[in-house]
């Protein structure tokens, strides 16, 4: 079995599997195995939607034991017994742990459609249709979400016009310049051009953006705004959630809480599900008003609840994942200081960092060079020039070390073999983001100094 089929059959607009160029096989855990008989590490986890990893125990018996008893496959959005046990096991294990009150809306399949129902709210609950995102945000492809994805590199003329979307600098974009004080200034300056908008939608993490991390204090402060200026915040917790930062909402950390929060990927334990979390006063859909055939996919609810078990004791997985983060840290450390002449920037939170380099080519080399020798690892940014470490929640201290040396191995081989220019090149222009370690001490990466949550 080869790709001849894929290429011979499947549109260009394929994309992960020119990365990796190879066809899989089986899958568990932290390992994907080829046909060739290769056995892969993965720091890509589906981007995000594998916090669990693949093929998890709890999700496969579940779902066995749920399609023998000849479980509703499909419903729509009628009450079935997949969906209340979700409900009550989300409600139980997610919400009222945290003093949370939300309404939860079942979308169509993906991120992009969570991000569609919380905009299409958010409009229709405030009568305003303008809405503020940000610098290297990304939020999906339909084309409601693309107006608010920044990267030019998904946009066309021929899709049509961005009307009612302004897109505002994220934390960190300019160096030395807090872009909370420029949106509390144009929101009250009736002549800065900038409508009042319905909502204002962030990620805490920007992940396809280049793992650039909002502080603590920016986040207080766009949330305060938003807050005295009537602007429902939306938060895309889409991939950086679901425990990803280390706590199940990535904006757990700043201690906000959003209007609307959107939630897929990794909620439906690797099967399509996403959902818009809604504040119960801004739930003022009326039957049908937002629809879709696949929002009620039963199978999804089924794995779901059975990794929400992970978080029946929250704080003791959340410690599991930071002992994880650590080790990923203290390899990080290292790397910015060997590293630091090339230029190498390291950021992130948890178990979602991001490593840049001064060109796309080199974060590209060192994927396919990690590839090679048995990662499957990604890359972000703007232009392709971090290289993302996204693993498993779940991945085994041993996988993960194995996984950190291969990358070490092939940064080492690619930087070596570019020529000495690359050392200085690009040195001025600012880190786009903290790294932020809790609850680790301050951390210095290539000469800057970082706070701790």
């Amino acid at each position: 079995m080869t790709l001849q089929t894929i290429e011979r059959l499947e549109s260009q607009i394929r994309g992960y599997v020119r990365s990796f160029p190879t066809v899989f096989e089986s899958a568990s855990g932290a390992l994907l195995r080829d046909t060739q008989g290769r056995t892969f590490i993965d720091f890509f986890a589906g981007a995000g939607t594998l916090n669990y990893g693949h093929n998890n125990p709890r999700v496969v018996q579940s779902l066995i034991e749920y399609l023998q008893r000849n479980g509703v496959m499909h419903g729509l959005d009628t009450a079935t017994t997949a969906k209340v046990q979700f409900l009550e096991s989300f409600e139980a294990n997610i919400l009222k742990p945290r003093g949370l009150d939300y309404r939860v809306q079942f979308t169509g399949p993906t991120g992009t459609n969570a991000v569609e129902a919380a905009v299409k709210l958010a409009r229709k609950k405030t009568n305003r249709s303008h809405v503020v995102a940000f610098t290297n945000a990304y939020h999906g492809h339909s084309l409601g979400s693309l107006a608010l994805t920044g990267n030019q590199y998904y946009h066309d003329i021929a899709y049509g016009s961005h009307n009612n979307v302004s897109h505002l600098p994220f934390d960190g974009y300019l160096p030395d310049f807090d872009s909370s004080e420029l949106l509390e200034k144009m929101l009250r300056d009736g002549s800065s051009g900038l409508p009042l908008p319905a909502a204002v939608i962030l990620e805490t993490v920007q992940g396809e953006g280049g793992i650039n991390v909002a502080s603590t204090p920016w986040l207080r402060r766009i949330a305060d705004i938003c807050k005295a200026y009537d602007v429902l915040l939306i938060v895309d917790d889409i991939q950086v959630g679901n425990g990803r930062t280390g706590k199940f909402f990535s904006f757990e950390h700043a201690g906000i809480r959003p209007d609307l929060i959107c939630l897929s990927k990794a909620i439906g334990g690797g099967l399509p599900m996403s959902l818009v979390l809604i504040s119960p006063e801004h739930d003022i859909w009326k039957p049908g008003q937002h629809t879709g055939t696949f929002r009620g996919n039963n199978l999804a609810f089924v794995a779901a609840k059975a990794v929400l078990e992970y978080w029946q004791d929250g704080p003791a997985f959340e410690r599991e994942i930071d002992l994880l983060s650590r080790t990923i840290v203290n390899r990080l450390m290292d790397w910015s200081s060997r590293f630091a002449s090339y230029g190498a920037r390291v950021r992130g939170r948890g178990m979602v960092w991001g490593i840049e380099f001064p060109t796309a080519d080199v974060a590209s080399r060192i994927s396919r060079e990690a590839f090679q020798s048995g990662l499957i690892i990604e890359t972000a940014g703007a232009e392709d020039q971090v290289v993302k470490l996204l693993p498993p929640l779940t991945i085994e201290v041993e996988q993960l070390d194995r996984g950190l040396q291969i990358l070490d191995q092939a940064i080492e081989k690619v930087l070596s073999s570019f020529p000495p220019i690359l050392k200085v090149a690009d040195q001025s222009r600012p880190s786009k983001s903290p790294v932020v370690v809790a609850p680790m001490p301050v951390v210095n990466f290539a000469n800057h100094a970082y706070p701790s949550h």
